[in-house]
């Protein structure tokens, strides 16, 4: 039987790979869980087998229940009637089944009936989750609500809400949009008000929501009258069945089997979690990091299944006597779609760990501290996790969602006038790719986000140990690639930031932002390739390509290309 984690050795190399040993054995009180919890690991080799034979579960769901229902769901969607909102018949059989296996509460301790794994692994099943159905991925990669709840509720929240998350008897969902407050959250005005015995209730609008129709419903609202900015927001759950209104699901482009809602909330009864005023500093901010992860785990399981698309046609579709795969310009497209696939899943996994690493420094530290010990040496080590991966999640959903609209727009090109048709999972895949570098921040969002990082260059002390590392053979050409990259982008910076004008800083940061991320995609693919020959052609061929895009950067910073968009006022109304 197919199995979509067996069948791809890149994930599996990858899995392999994976430096996790300090992160599971914080996860796991360093293995002391194993006496209470008789599924728990005795120590990191029984840990990275549990996860690899529960990835193979997922494999085979996935590639043979998910997949095969993944054109009826989007023929089917979600539908809405009188305020209620109901699934495909396949997407409710696939929650049934991941239910079944254990598998929606990956990331729950084992305390509420999670599997206690850590967020790189799970985010390992999401994007094979992606490859079969990406729009199931926004309701099984939503379990960052009962995460949430665990690390910023109280105990008796953690109690009522965590076990049913787990079980997957309830879903969630994230209300933080509203009709006037899309990407500029410290815009939202959904009203959260107490009445005289100091409990909760949620007056207003919110739009645009994944999974909508969720059982519990993280909600940000502003909790003190009178405030205009994120200071005035807080984080509220409450049940969906409690008085909020579904007033309709969107009529969608793509992910046709993930409902996207608008809500209404008609003093629903509501429970703050955590502090208020942490709403959106805080608590809102935590929660990104992981919704940007998971849409890139999205996008690159629909990059993975459209280049399956792609190759396998290209193979069987003959013309002039041949497969077009023999002719060099649909084989050049196809290597370019597997070199990207590639590199693009060594900037996530990557990114991954980081997080995982920033949020388990982060348990680490406050089980310290209830227990009186010092944590100075961590507190340091988790400003520079937090530092790391302030910049590498949004970098590599600006990289990974923007690919997965290129690779599947390859795709269909490979495939022709067929692509077009909705016979073929190709056109499918390009229309579920389009929402990804939109939603939980636009590609233009994660410029801003991630450029302070590059203006700042909080890699240099990493690129100077890779710099001054001897790579042999062949790889020591590409090292010198990667030295006059670094000289690129040392060049560009200096330009921009002598300059001292931030408008132009503006105009310049996708292009910074560019060059950083070749620097650090490229001694990623050079690491790789010295353990895995397989890999030296992927970085061979990244690295040389990279090389010609950063030259292109530099002059674009540099020679003015794009000086007219300090004036883009005049030029577009004149």
């Amino acid at each position: 039987m197919a199995n979509f984690f067996l069948d791809n050795p890149d994930v599996q190399f990858h899995f392999n790979a994976l430096h996790l040993r300090d992160i599971v054995a914080i996860a796991e009180d360093d293995y002391a869980q194993a006496k209470q919890y008789s599924d728990a690991p005795t120590n990191y080799d029984d840990a990275m087998e549990n996860f690899r034979k529960v990835l193979e579960v997922v494999g085979d769901l996935a590639a043979n229940r998910i997949g095969p229902r993944a054109a009826d769901v989007d023929l089917d969607g979600a539908e809405w009637h009188d305020g209620a909102v109901s699934y495909a018949p396949g997407t409710r059989k696939n929650l049934a089944e991941l239910s079944k296996a254990d598998l929606m509460g990956m990331i729950l301790p084992r305390k509420y009936g999670g599997l206690n794994f850590p967020f790189t692994v799970y985010m390992m099943a999401t994007e094979i989750v992606s490859r079969a159905d990406a729009s199931l991925m926004n309701i099984f990669g939503l379990q960052d609500i009962g995460d949430t709840i665990r690390k910023f509720g109280s105990e008796a929240q953690r109690e009522e809400f965590l076990p049913k998350f787990a079980t997957g008897e309830y879903t969630g969902a994230m209300a933080l949009t509203e009709p006037d407050a899309g990407s500029d959250l410290q815009a939202v005005k959904l009203q959260a008000y107490q009445n005289a015995e100091g409990k909760w209730f949620l007056r207003g609008v919110k739009r645009f929501i994944t999974n909508g129709n969720g059982h519990v419903l993280l909600v940000l609202a502003r909790s003190e009258a009178g405030t205009k900015d994120g200071r005035g927001l807080s984080m509220f759950a409450c049940y969906g069945s409690d008085g909020v209104v579904v007033r309709r699901i969107e009529n969608k482009l793509g992910i046709h089997g993930s409902p996207t809602c608008e809500l209404q909330f008609n003093d629903v009864p509501a429970q703050l979690v955590g502090n208020r005023k942490f709403g959106l500093i805080k608590y809102t901010i935590d929660l990104m990091y992981r919704a940007r992860m998971g849409v890139s785990a999205q996008a690159l399981g629909i990059s993975q299944a459209a280049y399956g698309e792609a190759l396998a046609y290209a193979k069987d579709r003959i013309q002039f006597n041949k497969p077009i795969y023999s002719f060099p310009a649909v084989s050049n497209i196809l290597i370019d779609m597997r070199v990207t696939l590639e590199m693009n899943r060594s900037l996530f996994y990557h990114a991954a760990q980081s997080v995982d690493r920033k949020e388990k420094l982060e348990e680490l530290i406050e089980q310290r501290r209830e227990e009186g010990q010092p944590v100075t040496d961590l507190t340091a080590e988790l400003r520079q996790a937090t530092t790391m991966a302030g910049l590498l999640t949004p970098l590599t959903k600006l990289i990974l969602t923007e690919s997965a609209n290129k690779i599947t727009y390859d795709a269909l090109q490979i495939h022709g006038g067929t692509g077009y048709m909705k016979e073929f999972r190709v056109e499918r895949l390009a229309r579920d790719a389009r929402i990804t570098n939109i939603y939980e921040g636009t590609s233009q969002l994660q410029v801003v986000a991630a450029i302070g990082s590059v203006i700042n260059d909080i890699l240099r002390p990493h690129f100077d140990t890779k710099e001054q590392k001897e790579y042999l053979g062949g790889l020591s050409q590409l090292a010198a690639c990667m030295k006059e990259i670094r000289q690129l982008f040392y060049d560009s910076l200096r330009y921009v930031v002598e300059r001292k004008d931030a408008s132009f800083q503006d105009v310049a940061a996708k292009d910074l932002v560019e060059l950083y991320g070749y620097l650090l995609i490229g001694y990623l693919l050079l690491d790789e390739a010295e353990v895995d020959s397989r890999k030296v052609f992927i970085a061979n061929r990244y690295i040389l390509g990279s090389l010609a895009q950063a030259k292109r950067n530099a002059e674009c910073i540099k020679n003015g290309v794009f000086a007219d968009l300090l004036h883009a006022d005049k030029i577009l109304n004149g």
